[in-house]
């Protein structure tokens, strides 16, 4: 379908107009599908910019005469990253509720494919959509990947946890935990380059968010050497419940960009990033620390937790199934078919 006056601007960086526009965009994307079109990384880089490998493609329209406004209307994004190159290039899209099926999604997919360095492209869609679904196979890509949303509630029962001999819990410190902390992120997830790839400055860039909590941030130490074996970093979405004392009360405890409106929902707490040092052994350490972490969003007056866990991931998620986490939705990525 022809849509007059749209065009397609592909930039590596985005001037206050564009962001404003975005972000419009993406409260819009989110109130209608329930889900965020785009995961953190690419949000805190919308927000602090920074990232040199990312590209950014606008589909506008331009001002039509007569019209209200002189300024070009964005009516879709996508945020693409060419940072690993082992996995190929990743994408992520959205278009305004309002000019969905009309070509929009897949004339963006044909933008970002162009940017891959190899032809190799990525994409994610958050919710397993039958919209997702069908532009996916119009554009001859296949998913690779799913990623399960599980929640539990936390009204419910939730045990104590039992500290495995030897070992202590205590807050992080940002003083002396970071080198330690990515190096335990880069060996547990070796198998997820998005995540093991952090550095010093992707996790500085979240401890600086407004919804980071130390007090929430949990850490795994032996006894006998002080060696960091694990941690669990809680996070909050939305404002704790009125009455229940947030450690950081004063902040707006959510991830979205500076000056973008509520997406009104319940508060829900999230098992953020959870691992145990795959070269420790210690057995139940992984229980343990989801247990510190649940009963302390708990405390907070937190109706719901949530979690991310990759659908082949066995035993994590039978250990969150018998923690009491349920499956909720579905992330999926998609990839580029190159012998078509």
């Amino acid at each position: 379908m022809n849509i007059s006056g749209l065009e397609f601007i592909t930039c590596a960086h985005l001037d206050a107009q564009q962001i404003s526009g975005v972000n419009n965009l993406l409260e819009q994307a989110t109130i209608a599908d329930g889900a965020r079109p785009l995961n953190e990384h690419a949000w805190l880089h919308l927000r602090h910019g920074g990232d040199e490998q990312g590209h950014h493609v606008l589909a506008v329209i331009a001002p039509q005469p007569n019209g209200d406004t002189d300024e070009q209307a964005i009516v879709g994004y996508a945020h693409v990253d060419i940072t690993d190159q082992v996995e190929g290039a990743s994408a992520e899209l959205a278009v305004l509720p309002n000019m969905r099926n009309m070509g929009i999604g897949r004339q963006l997919v044909d933008q970002v494919i162009t940017l891959s360095p190899d032809g190799r492209l990525r994409l994610w869609a958050h919710g397993e959509t039958p919209g997702a679904q069908a532009l996916a196979q119009s554009a001859h890509f296949e998913m690779t990947r799913s990623l399960w949303q599980m929640r539990r509630s936390l009204f419910a029962l939730i045990p104590q946890p039992e500290i495995p001999s030897g070992i202590q819990i205590r807050e992080f410190d940002e003083s002396r935990d970071i080198d330690a902390w990515l190096d335990i992120n880069k060996r547990a997830f070796a198998h997820l380059p998005d995540q093991s790839s952090w550095t010093e400055l992707d996790l500085r860039r979240r401890l600086a968010e407004s919804w980071f909590c130390p007090e929430g941030f949990f850490i795994a130490e032996r006894i006998s050497d002080s060696r960091v074996v694990g941690f669990h970093w809680t996070k909050v979405h939305g404002d704790p419940p009125i009455g229940h004392h947030h450690p950081h009360s004063d902040h707006q405890h959510d991830d979205r960009p500076r000056g973008e409106a509520s997406h009104n929902h319940d508060p829900i707490g999230e098992v953020y990033v959870l691992a145990v040092d795959p070269a420790a052994h210690i057995r139940g350490l992984g229980r343990a620390l989801t247990l510190v972490g649940l009963n302390f969003l708990r405390s907070l007056g937190l109706g719901q937790a949530m979690l991310y866990v990759d659908t082949d991931n066995y035993r994590a998620i039978e250990l969150y199934s018998e923690l009491g986490f349920v499956h909720w939705d579905s992330d999926v990525m998609y990839k580029r078919r190159l012998n078509l």
